[in-house]
This record gives structure tokens, sequence and C-alpha cells, in this order.
């Protein structure tokens, strides 16, 4: 006899029971499979003296059960066996097995679940001990799970307490590689988390791991599975509601995801914009990076007045402008009252400088142009671009 596992729709239980009088059976059964292929459960009875000892005979009425048991102090699952049942028989009648294959005593009150599925989501229901196998729509190949009853001593002491809840926690668990953002080759550890966590609960879980008091203060950023990097843009505050979103990348998942530890929340900081300015002094060979972090609605004339308090001027009232440089070319000379929402610092360079009294204020006949130096090849850029005043004819 062999249990086979061909078609079963939750791969857990076998479809149906074969019985074998020589193994070269089995190349018979194979070719009627859809799927060409065979899984076979191997199960040994032992008699007495530790003798192999023949299958029992299985009759219409007989209803092959396998049987596995719940600990839920130890959040452990284990096989517990199968049994053959009469259709017309009633779970409160095998108790006692189920005690003694557990090691219980006689009268420990036990419940039962039938495990029904586990995929694509978990189905599991409690039996009624009082109603017949057949009337609990119980057949060959089905899983029973039995525990100790809870309801006497509480399960508040327990995560969970009863199957059901156990097997949610197996099936949505997931193990996260977490790596800083700056050092995404170093640093790396694992939390494991729910597929089912939201936004909140997976920052809560990471900022209890990193000791921090303030979750909103974490960033997230998802992982490319193409590109094997972190992806370009960080992910919202709020921007997805569980962590299979976070993991999802097409039609990909991956189990790494990147941190940053901000100096505000992450729903405040949605609220700035956050610039990177590279600032070129004018009497020094001496360039130096701020950061500058103002409300969205605010002008480029902010940004110079905010980089101004952090700056040496070569004078107290010299005026700056901000330019958009990439390959050392510049691209544009922003205007003061522009907006700084949807600059893009991403890739090119905000560069600031003051402006030299001769640029300023340039009439009809005058006009700015700009250079930047190379040596014999325009894409191999040798110094920095500059704006020079040039008289118009």
């Amino acid at each position: 006899m062999s249990f086979d596992w061909t078609k079963c729709w939750d791969h857990h239980a076998p479809l149906r029971v074969i019985f074998l009088k020589c193994v070269g059976q089995l190349r018979e059964v194979l070719n009627k499979a859809d799927n060409a292929e065979l899984k076979l459960f191997l199960e040994v009875e032992f008699g007495l003296e530790l003798q192999p000892a023949p299958p029992p005979e299985k009759i219409k009425e007989d209803i092959l059960l396998f049987f596995k048991l719940y600990d839920p102090s130890k959040e452990e699952i284990r096989y517990a066996g199968r049994l053959f049942v009469k259709g017309s028989g009633k779970p409160l009648e095998i108790l006692a097995k189920l005690n003694e294959s557990a090691g219980f005593l006689p009268d420990e009150e036990i419940e039962l679940f039938e495990e029904i599925k586990f995929e694509p989501n978990v189905m599991c229901e409690h039996i009624n001990r009082n109603l017949s196998f057949r009337g609990c729509q119980l057949e060959d190949g089905d899983i029973i799970c039995f525990q100790k009853s809870l309801r006497k001593q509480g399960n508040e002491q327990y995560r969970f307490p009863e199957v059901p809840l156990f097997l949610e926690y197996v099936h949505n668990r997931q193990v996260v590689r977490f790596c800083s953002l700056e050092k995404s080759k170093e640093d790396e550890f694992t939390l494991e988390l729910s597929k089912q966590n939201n936004y909140d609960e997976v920052v809560e879980c990471l900022a209890r791991h990193l000791h921090l008091d303030d979750p909103s203060k974490v960033r997230l950023t998802s992982h490319n599975c193409y590109s094997q990097h972190p992806k370009p843009q960080p992910i919202r505050y709020h921007g997805v509601d569980r962590l299979t979103e976070i993991l999802s990348h097409y039609n990909q998942t991956s189990d790494i995801l990147y941190y940053e530890v901000l100096d505000i929340p992450l729903r405040e900081l949605q609220g700035l914009k956050t610039l990177k300015v590279t600032f070129y002094h004018a009497a020094k060979d001496e360039v130096t990076i701020h950061t500058i972090r103002l409300p969205k609605q605010s002008t480029i004339g902010d940004v110079l007045n905010d980089l101004k308090t952090k700056v040496e001027l070569s004078r107290p009232d010299a005026e700056l402008r901000l330019l958009e440089v990439f390959y050392h070319k510049i691209y544009k000379i922003f205007s003061l009252n522009g907006r700084i929402e949807n600059i893009i610092d991403q890739y090119w360079t905000l560069r600031a400088e003051e402006i030299p009294e001769e640029e300023k204020n340039l009439d009809p006949h005058s006009c700015l142009i700009h250079f930047y130096h190379f040596m014999d090849d325009t894409a191999q850029n040798q110094a920095v671009s500059t704006c020079v005043k040039i008289l118009l004819p």
C-alpha cells in the first residue's frame, strides 16, 4: 500500500490510497498521472519484536486520516501517525487513541482541527467531535491537527494558542535581511516578520532592533531584483500597506530591505525639499558641499539666503546665484523666484557661487556665455565651467 500525492490541491494530504502487490505496478499508476510525476509517502509499521508488519486491510467504510500534534508552548507541530476510522464513527471515539499517541493522560481534553489547505491561503477549521467523520466531510488522506484544550487554563501566555493561528503564522512568516542604505554591503542583519505586517509594524520592529525611541525616523528603501541594488527612490511614509508590497519588484519578490535613520520624522521630512548644493568660494580655491532643507514651496532665493548662513563670503553684501551643472557644463542659471519643489538634484549638480560685479545688471548690449575647458575631446572636460560677459556688436 502507498499514498499518492499527485493531484492534491493543498500539497499536504494524499489524494488516494493505492494497494500494490508489487512495485512494478507503480509504473501503471504513473502513466495515469496527468503531470507524469508521482510523489509517494512511505510509512513502515512495526509489529512484535519491532519487525515490519503489513498494513491493515482497508474496507469501503474505512477512512484513512493523518494526524499532527501541536504544542503551543514550543510553537511546534509534528506528525503524529495515522488511523483508519469508520465513516459512521465519531471523532469522540478516537480521543483516547490520540491522547495515547501524544503521551497525554487518557482523559486529557483535546481540540481537533482539520487542516484543509495551506496555499494560497490557510484554511483550518474546528472539528465537531460529536458529528460523524462523514458528517465532518472527512475523506481519505485528510489531516487532523490536535492539541491540548486551553479552555480551562487560558491562552494569554501563548503567541499562537491554537492550530489555525500557528498555521497562519507559518504561512505568513517572512525573514527579511536589513542593510544600511549607506553601507549596503555591511552591517546586515535579519528579522522575522509577517507578510501581513503593515508599514508601521515593520518600522517599529526595525526601530526596536536598532534601539531607536522614534520609529518615525526610520526610512525604508526597497531592493531592485534586477540590478541587485537599492531602488533610486525610498518608500514614502505609509506609501505601502503590507510587507509583501514593500518586498515586491514587478513579478519578483526580494527578502532585502535598506534603511536609513533620519534626524527628523519621515512624515515631516516629506513636507520638505532637501537639496545638496556645492558652493565655490570666490576668493579661495575651496569647494564645500551643503545640504539645504526647506519647505517645498520655497524659492531659489530662500535656498541662497539659507546658504549664506553656512558659508564664508568674500564680502558681507555678496550676491549668490544657483546653477544647474552636468558633466561640468552649465545648463541653467536659476531665477531667484523659481520654486524648488520640482528641482531634481539626483543626476544634476547644484552649484552656488558669488556673482562677480561685472556680471550684475547686464545692459542690452551685454550677455553671459557659458565656457568650459577641454583637451582634444569635448567629452573629456578638464575644469570647472564658468560664465563670461561679452559685449554684443
